[in-house]
């Protein structure tokens, strides 16, 4: 399959999995109010730490050692084997720790955290890495997306107020488990386990606990982000955080379904010794990306005090001014993720990336433990904009004398100008038109588009720049 369909997979997969909870997320808000959501949230955050244990950084270890051997049937078969049998017994072990969490240390979110089990269970039988190394994104998109559509259709059905919150987390726990299994038809008749010997599957624990360090202390600036607001603020202030939060992760699905797609393809290129092509698909995703994000951050940050209250509710009008700040972190994390996927995993660079991450994990929760105390969930978001920047400032350092920093540096100032021209005139906008409500933002959001659209378009034709066009779904050399 192409480059450009596996993004279109990926891109509608990683929204919609977002998206839907999203979409419940203004039932959800108005039915269990501020305390339900942050309880749901500081319970659902709590259980990711164990999956991500569960997991153990395979989504870009397994995708890159699939992506290396997917041309020789023995050694692919072999490499699968063997991380699938070191993912069973890694997984199992963190099942067994997420068990004795709910049944002996969980307090007022018990009964939520019992019924969130299967997404440790889940962990067991995701071999989505397995797929993506094998450019297999279709059965993940379209299977994901249909059991997902039936977990939404039951928390309008089923959920009716905050004695009903644990349907809601049962639902999504349950749709994750069905999503790994359904995906398993996708390897039919393409794969098969062979056995392998345990001390063989062991071999793949380093390199993979390695990842691993980096993806626990991402998830420490963004889920743990959510538990310390919870235990350091009140649950309200969680609330808050969670829904502006909520709209953000569903942006930045965006940066991670096309890092994701890039992964095994650059790591194909590195292995056939295609440096310099490697380093024209950088500089081009990176112009793509930039152009994306900038859009979002300076879109949500422009629409998100009236936005907040009209989705969520007016009790959530706080969420909204937590957004606009949070909105900028997609610069950050596209930035990270462009260099992180398409030149320090596929090398197998692996130290520079735990060293970003540890580093924003490290600052994040100094700046956590300082200030949320004092400024709740907006404490948090002060932390989390600290730590997604720290991510490109410590790949600039490391690799500065690899990459033409600068060049990427200027792809990203020129989008974000565009971006603030468009802020500057949607906020124009909104204070000249006599609008209220799901009109004026509709008519924001449409002279916002126009305004940047417009902008991105005179720029390419005055620099006469193919690269970014040829990157997008459809375009024609």
């Amino acid at each position: 399959m192409s480059t450009r369909k596996n993004v279109l997979y990926n891109v509608a997969y990683r929204v919609f999995s977002v998206f839907l909870p999203l979409v419940t997320a203004p039932y959800l808000s108005r039915v269990v109010g501020t305390e339900g959501v942050g309880l749901y949230s500081y319970a659902w955050n709590i259980s990711h730490v164990f999956v991500l244990v569960g997991m153990l950084g395979l989504e870009s270890y397994g995708v890159r050692a699939i992506a290396r051997v997917k041309d020789d049937q023995t050694a692919l078969r072999r490499t699968f084997s063997e991380i699938w049998l070191m993912q069973l017994l890694v997984a199992g072990m963190a099942l067994l720790a997420w068990l004795i969490y709910v049944f002996a240390i969980a307090g007022q979110e018990k009964t939520i955290a019992l019924h969130l089990t299967m997404m440790s269970v889940s962990c067991l039988v995701n071999l989505d890495w397995c797929l993506m190394g094998l450019d297999q994104f279709k059965p993940i998109a379209l299977k994901n997306t249909a059991v997902k559509l039936l977990a939404a259709a039951a928390v309008f059905i089923f959920v009716r107020g905050p004695q009903d919150l644990w349907i809601y987390g049962f639902a999504w726990s349950l749709a994750t488990l069905a999503g790994c299994v359904s995906c398993w038809t996708g390897l039919r008749g393409k794969l098969r386990p062979v056995p392998v010997r345990i001390k063989a599957a062991l071999a793949h624990l380093k390199p993979c606990a390695v990842l691993f360090v980096s993806v626990l202390a991402i998830s420490i600036f963004r889920s743990m982000d959510k538990v310390m607001v919870g235990a350091l603020s009140t649950m309200a202030q969680n609330g808050y955080y969670e829904n502006a939060e909520k709209i953000i992760f569903c942006l930045s699905g965006f940066i991670t379904a096309i890092g994701t797609v890039m992964l095994p393809k650059v790591s194909a290129m590195f292995k056939r010794g295609e440096t310099e092509r490697v380093r024209t698909h950088l500089d081009a995703s990176m112009q793509l990306v930039m152009c994306m994000v900038c859009a979002l951050a300076f879109g949500v940050a422009a629409v998100a005090n009236d936005f907040a209250p009209l989705f969520f509710g007016q009790d959530f009008a706080y969420s909204g001014v937590l957004m606009v700040p949070l909105a900028f972190t997609l610069i950050g994390m596209g930035f990270a993720n462009v260099v992180r996927t398409q030149w320090i995993l596929p090398q197998g660079k692996d130290h520079i990336f735990v060293t970003s991450v540890v580093a924003g994990a490290v600052i994040n929760l100094i700046l956590n433990a300082l200030l949320i105390p004092r400024f709740g969930a907006a404490g948090a978001i002060v932390g989390t904009l600290a730590a997604e920047f720290t991510l490109p400032v410590v790949h600039w350092i490391c690799l500065r004398r690899e990459l033409p920093h600068r060049r990427l540096l200027r792809h990203t100032l020129i989008y974000a100008t565009l971006g603030l021209m468009m802020l500057l005139t949607v906020r124009l906008t909104d204070a000249l038109l006599p609008l209220e409500g799901w009109l004026a933002l509709v008519v924001q959001a449409l002279v916002g588009a126009a305004v940047y659209a417009g902008l991105c378009l005179i720029l390419w034709i005055k620099t006469n720049n193919r690269a970014v066009l040829r990157l997008i779904p459809g375009f024609k050399k």
